[in-house]
């Protein structure tokens, strides 16, 4: 059945930037234009904590893998770790010359990525974050980075129109994706870590294979940028969020448009699933906070995933009209 808006949440003061959820599902952490970090508590008697130690602007936010902790990027250029509870302590360092547009934790949660409008990516440790090293070959701000599933390669997209594939022990570029049309705010690894998929600001979704460096899938549903994606953690699913004001939900395995989602006033700046996927929540430039009841089925899972390179071309121009009816916000009242 079709997704359902559980909760929404207020309390930033400017655009939402970044969305997480925690591994028990407990709790959200958001970034906030505003300069703050929110942590919101699923249980409805339970007040948010808003934490607020940046100069400027947060850029992006992230769970480590075991909860007990959330880093932010700012545009500060720091990154802080802090401890998602209401003390709120917190550690702070100087990652880069510029603002630090993202931060990811390995899956081990041991290390850090960091990415910045300084062209650099650099990876820290979380104990005591010790700077270990910088990819240094893009030649523009660098919007994204991210840690494969298995911690072996990274990801990065840049204003200069590259994707590039990095081997993390080796520190090697790997492959660049060339991008023509713009470039990519958003990258991410498939939960198999065999391809990646881009949110660009060409208004299209790109899946490419990280072996073969083919592209697999395009998806031109948008009609405005697309700022933020977010894989199903079984793989199967792609959702995608965009300025045109709407969220898009692709079945990844029949390559095809399932839902558009109406529900932010203005453009949808980012989204995020939930780690077992049941929920995802989004943020946007209306300074809401949305979390949704997914209620797709997933029953087949990550092992019979098949990535349909055939349904591509037909997808140049599938909009909402091919899917099912676009959802409106009247459809979606909280049950």
């Amino acid at each position: 059945s079709d997704p359902t808006l559980e909760r929404h949440f207020k309390g930033h003061r400017d655009n939402v930037t970044s969305v997480d959820f925690s591994c028990n599902m407990k709790q959200i952490a958001t970034g906030s234009m505003d300069s703050s970090v929110m942590i919101w508590n699923m249980k409805p008697q339970m007040r948010a904590y808003r934490f607020d130690g940046h100069k400027d602007a947060v850029t992006s936010v992230q769970f480590s893998p075991s909860g007990h902790l959330v880093a932010s990027a700012s545009r500060d250029k720091t990154v802080r770790l802090w401890v998602p509870s209401l003390k709120a302590e917190s550690t702070a360092f100087k990652a880069h010359t510029a603002t630090v547009r993202s931060i990811n934790f390995s899956a081990d949660g041991q290390n850090l990525v960091t990415a910045s409008d300084d062209k650099t990516i650099k990876v820290w440790t979380v104990h005591r974050q010790k700077f270990l090293f910088s990819l240094n070959q893009h030649i523009n701000w660098v919007r994204c980075a991210k840690f494969s599933p298995d911690d072996r390669l990274i990801v990065s997209s840049s204003d200069d129109k590259t994707i590039k594939l990095w081997d993390k022990n080796s520190r090697e570029c790997i492959h660049s994706f060339y991008e023509h049309a713009g470039y990519a705010n958003h990258v991410d690894f498939h939960p198999s870590g065999t391809c990646i998929a881009a949110a660009c600001t060409d208004n299209s979704v790109k899946v490419w294979d990280i072996r073969s460096h083919k592209m697999l899938q395009h998806y031109q549903v948008h009609s405005g940028v697309v700022n933020s994606l977010s894989f199903h953690p079984a793989g199967n699913f792609l959702i995608t969020a965009s300025s045109d004001s709407t969220m898009k939900i692709l079945d990844l395995v029949e390559g095809k448009l399932l839902y558009t989602l109406h529900g932010h006033q203005g453009p949808v700046t980012c989204v995020a699933f939930s780690r077992t996927g049941e929920y995802f929540s989004s943020g946007g430039s209306d300074e809401q906070v949305m979390v949704w009841k997914s209620n797709f089925d997933c029953a087949e899972g990550i092992d019979d995933f098949r990535l349909q390179h055939k349904a591509a071309p037909s997808l140049q121009a599938v909009g909402s009209s091919t899917a099912q009816p676009p959802l409106t916000p009247s459809e979606h009242r909280s049950q």
